[in-house]
């Protein structure tokens, strides 16, 4: 037996909260039905492994277990046990059919762990950076509801959507980035390796060189000569930026940054907001109690700013507000989904409106990135045509002039 920490609202509103003995989740669930009570959140009261151990444990080689692997496996575990396939024979199968050597490993270790007598959440969570908090927070509750297909055909769908919402991100992003490496590399070739070669040919004409010429091949010869300090410099600035992002204060200017950026900031708003949605609304779905579920959501959003917003209706929730009134009162939610999750608290069915929710962004994040490739296009060209354009102009400018200077020795 396990004692079950609960928070709870009864039927006339009130919240009652305190320990009770069970032997898991799905007993404590059913005792607090039969008393009418709507459950806000459930928590185990076991301690938790010490530091040490922690620290001694052995690591999951989870870094090279990549997404698509987990959400074919996710899929493919749902189907076995739909089909009435014990859980520990359908895990055997897919350690048996695993491609990658890391997943299988990891798929070995929750095989020999739930021989041992352990629960299947409890087997996740010991592979924190293969199997996510939504992950194990969704099994947990699906062992509770007895309904464990269900939950990882769910869990499934939502891992697709978000990992085809990542590539969405991924596609928007490459073509500027690459489009912009190219044009600097182009810049950078003409600047060191062409260039400085005309500076004899400049001073044989004879002629006063015009400011922009003058300008272009003084930058030229100082990129040159101190080309490894340059490029010194911007590797040191990325990794500065890299750890200041990691920061606290660093973290929370890039992600407001993020979200004011003039072409990006839009879609990356989008891009939050759909995953809010979807993720609030297969948690819900999937029985995880509200409070919990906020608070996953507001660890995995990705944005601290909007995490924080999620952080303070969390609060407001649990104090006996509504989701949507906090939510309305910040500056990142449209009146729309605010809206929308108030409609929802009061008809009972705020998990299908959030599904609604979701899809209409990761539509418009679609357009979003269809736009910003028409609009970014035009821009990479016009960036490359200013600075090949001044390069090539500075290079003839001094030719014009020489031509001119002829033109009126002639004449006169």
């Amino acid at each position: 037996m396990s004692n079950f920490k609960y928070f709870a609202k009864d039927a006339s509103g009130g919240f009652v909260q305190g320990t009770i003995a069970a032997r898991d989740q799905r007993e404590v669930l059913s005792k607090l039905r039969d008393k009418s009570l709507t459950i806000l959140e459930i928590r185990e009261t076991v301690e938790g492994p010490s530091a040490a151990k922690q620290f001694f444990a052995v690591r999951s080689p989870s870094k090279r277990v990549k997404k698509k692997e987990l959400v074919i496996m996710t899929r493919q575990l749902s189907t076995m046990i739909s089909a009435g396939i014990p859980l520990l024979e359908a895990l055997e199968i897919l350690v048996g059919q695993a491609e990658s050597p890391a997943l299988q490993k990891v798929l070995a270790q929750l095989v020999e762990d739930i021989r041992a007598g352990s629960d299947f959440s409890r087997s996740l969570e010991k592979h924190p950076k293969v199997f996510s908090t939504i992950f194990v927070s969704m099994i947990r509750a699906g062992e509770a509801s007895g309904q464990l297909d269900i939950i990882l055909l769910r869990l499934a769908e939502y891992l697709e959507a978000a990992e085809k919402l990542r590539r969405d991100i991924r596609a928007a992003m490459t073509y500027p980035v690459i489009s912009l490496v190219i044009i600097f590399g182009i810049a950078a070739f003409l600047m060191i390796g062409i260039i400085p070669k005309f500076k004899d040919i400049f001073d044989s004409l004879g002629i006063e060189l015009p400011g922009l010429t003058r300008f272009i091949l003084g930058l030229s010869f100082f990129i040159k000569n101190n080309v490894l300090l340059i490029a010194g410099g911007m590797v040191g600035f990325v990794f500065a930026l890299g750890v200041a992002r990691k920061t606290e204060p660093g973290g929370r200017v890039f992600d407001w940054l993020m979200l004011k950026t003039p072409l990006l900031g839009p879609l990356f708003r989008k891009v939050a907001l759909s995953r809010f949605s979807r993720t609030l609304a297969t948690l819900i779905k999937s029985g995880v109690p509200i409070l919990e579920a906020l608070e996953i959501v507001s660890q995995t959003i990705g944005n601290r700013i909007i995490a924080e917003v999620v952080e303070q209706a969390r609060e407001n929730v649990r104090q006996g507000d509504t989701l949507s009134q906090p939510l309305s009162e910040s500056t990142v939610f449209p009146p729309m989904v605010t809206k929308m999750i108030g409609i929802g608290e009061k008809s009972g069915s705020m998990e299908t409106l959030l599904e609604k929710i979701s899809q209409f962004y990761d539509d418009q994040v679609n357009a979003e990135v269809k736009s910003l490739t028409s609009v970014i296009e035009p821009l990479m060209i016009g960036i490359m045509g200013f600075l090949v354009g001044g390069i090539v102009l500075a290079v003839f400018l001094p030719i014009f002039k020489l031509q001119q200077e002829l033109a009126k020795g002639n004449a006169n």
